[in-house]
């Protein structure tokens, strides 16, 4: 199985677009919510741009597909969403995302909790989860429900610990900081925090996390453990392992 060659490319305010390369020039990219950034990169590296893999229907993530797709002719693939218009292959839980050209697969998981029709792909010891699942934190419930979210965290908490995390926004350092206010004494969580930290006073990415390092550090992937349900029930005595537990730090964490 070969290794993922993955460039950040910033767009707008905290966005990454994933470029995935293959061997010669060929590439594809993740959520590519601005073409700019995108085409500009292709241009430097002389690369040609031969798939886009989409995540959800939030504009941040898809806007800059339809001129990318226009320039290049690029295969589209991405959720079941009348909201997302031009996907060459609509893909669902099971199915997988082939990239011949590039020699790759990556298999589709659905997700829903952030939007109603989020998928990730997973392959190749990599995960491109959009905005379900952030580094030490989880993507707002826009359209779902705790429930739902609960268990699309649990099914990512079983891939490989060693997973490389691709999510779609540079929110580590404040999430960090809420997590702290969750799990005060998270020796591991207190190390993540330090080393982010000096990460962005470089002004360096903190992406791909790994996703053994979530488990221990990821209050919204730990609802089940005693320390993030005693801090639930702070604000919600009523707070029980799971899902009702990750409703109560999700309204703690919109109001932070």
């Amino acid at each position: 199985m070969p290794l993922l060659n993955v460039m950040a490319i910033p767009a707008f305010t905290d966005n990454y677009i994933w470029l995935i390369r293959g061997e010669g020039n060929k590439c594809a990219v993740v959520d590519p919510g601005d073409a700019s950034p995108v085409m500009e990169t292709l241009r430097r590296e002389g690369l040609d741009l031969r798939y886009i893999l989409l995540t959800h229907h939030h504009p941040d993530h898809i806007g800059g597909m339809p001129e990318l797709r226009k320039h290049s002719g690029a295969v589209v693939f991405g959720p079941h969403d009348q909201r997302i218009k031009d996907i060459d292959q609509a893909l669902r839980e099971g199915e997988t995302a082939w990239l011949p050209e590039l020699g790759l697969e990556f298999a589709v998981l659905e997700v829903p909790g952030h939007t109603a029709s989020h998928i990730v792909f997973c392959g190749h010891g990599s995960l491109f989860c959009g905005d379900t699942l952030f580094s030490v934190g989880c993507g707002r419930l826009f359209e779902g429900t705790a429930e739902q979210m609960q268990s699309s965290l649990d099914k990512l908490a079983n891939l490989a610990p060693s997973t490389k995390v691709y999510c779609g926004h540079e929110y580590t350092r404040a999430n960090c900081e809420f997590a702290l206010a969750v799990e005060p004494d998270n020796q591991a969580l207190q190390k993540k925090a330090e080393a982010v930290a000096r990460l962005r006073e470089r002004g360096e990415c903190t992406l791909p996390g790994l996703l053994e390092e979530e488990l221990a550090v990821n209050p919204f992937m730990r609802s089940r453990e005693e320390s993030v349900v005693r801090a639930a029930r702070v604000r919600d005595p009523s707070a029980v392992p799971g899902a009702h537990t990750l409703a109560v730090i999700r309204h703690w964490k919109d109001h932070w």
